[in-house]
């Protein structure tokens, strides 16, 4: 596996051009102001030595000796082991509410934003155990198994946009029912489902749900996205952006249902949080799923990490040393 130990230190191989840039920039301005002075031929006969080949071959040298520089700071490395490590791990299913409420901008910039800033920092903070993503809105949808790949979880969560659901509405009892199966059928260890939406649900079989999670050991946290105030629901109509209307034509305001997410936690032992409490939310979710009962599970992890800073500052010093020994002069006088 190969990584940079330093990445920040590749930002100055930026400076090559820009030293080449300066480089010829000076040149120019030297040789305007020789012209000012002095006719060609009499520049000729003051600086008759000058190569612009070797100043240039200079030039280049340097640039590229302060580019190897930079890598060999950024010190590449490259795993030279493989192993299998047994650690323990809580699984964790994100369920992310995609329907057309959460488009509403009764918080900044809208539910469906925050909700999706929250789930990444969620999972930043949640790092050693494995994490799952489910969409949903009328329907759930399976959009990431269960993985220990926090960037692919962070890439599908910021990609979520309420067009991804098939049917619109807001159904707990499916995303439930989807983490259940989704979930390995075991009951050796505890798992958590971390619900994040307005709580615009409707449906009678959420209590249902929710008893079956239960009893397959399935911890409810639930995170109520939106203002008590509420806001209309904007909607593209026809590349025109309108309010949602009601059957008697009128816009039709979404409020968070406080009550219900709060209930849906409490029915399975879990916890309710707002979004405005979003970093006491993840340092308590954080705590409260290190209390569960762990699974052990294998990763695969490269270790023994072998540098190789050491070549690139080689060629670095044999480029700069080149650079200092090249004459800029031509060895006779061109006629």
């Amino acid at each position: 596996m190969f990584k940079i130990e330093y990445i920040e230190y590749l930002y100055l191989i930026g400076m090559t051009p820009i030293l080449l840039i300066i480089f010829y920039l000076l040149w120019k301005w030297r040789k305007r102001q020789l012209r000012r002075y002095a006719d060609h031929h009499l520049v000729k006969r003051l600086a008759p030595y000058t190569s612009r080949i070797a100043v240039w071959t200079k030039i280049i040298l340097f640039s590229l000796g302060i580019g190897f520089i930079a890598i060999a700071l950024a010190n590449p490395q490259y795993g030279g082991r493989k192993e299998k490590v047994m650690t323990k791990s809580s699984d964790i299913f994100i369920a992310l509410d995609i329907s057309n409420s959460m488009m509403a901008e009764d918080i900044s910039p809208s539910r469906l934003e925050r909700a999706k800033r929250f789930s990444t920092r969620l999972i930043r903070s949640l790092r050693g155990d494995r994490i799952g993503l489910i969409l949903f809105a009328g329907n759930a949808y399976l959009q990431m198994p269960l993985t220990a790949d926090y960037a692919a979880s962070e890439l599908f969560v910021n990609s979520a946009n309420v067009n991804q659901a098939g049917t619109q509405g807001t159904s707990f009892a499916e995303a439930i029912k989807l983490a259940r199966d989704a979930f390995e059928p075991d009951t050796d260890h505890q798992k958590a489902l971390i619900i994040i939406s307005d709580g615009e649900d409707h449906e009678e079989e959420v209590e249902a749900a929710i008893s079956d999670a239960k009893e397959d050991g399935i911890v409810i946290f639930t995170i109520a996205v939106g203002s008590q105030e509420g806001a209309f629901i904007p909607v593209v109509n026809r590349g025109r952006e309108e309010f949602k209307l009601d059957e008697s034509g009128q816009p039709v305001r979404s409020i968070v249902n406080i009550e219900f997410m709060a209930d849906v936690a409490e029915a399975s032992g879990g916890r309710f949080y707002t979004i405005e409490q979003e970093k006491a939310a993840i340092d308590d979710i954080k705590l409260q799923i290190a209390q569960l009962k762990k699974k052990e599970v294998e990763q695969r992890s490269f270790t023994d990490f072998n540098s190789y800073f050491q070549y690139f500052l080689l060629v670095a010093f044999i480029l700069l040393l080149l650079e200092f020994i090249l004459p800029s002069r031509k060895l006779k006088r061109e006629e």
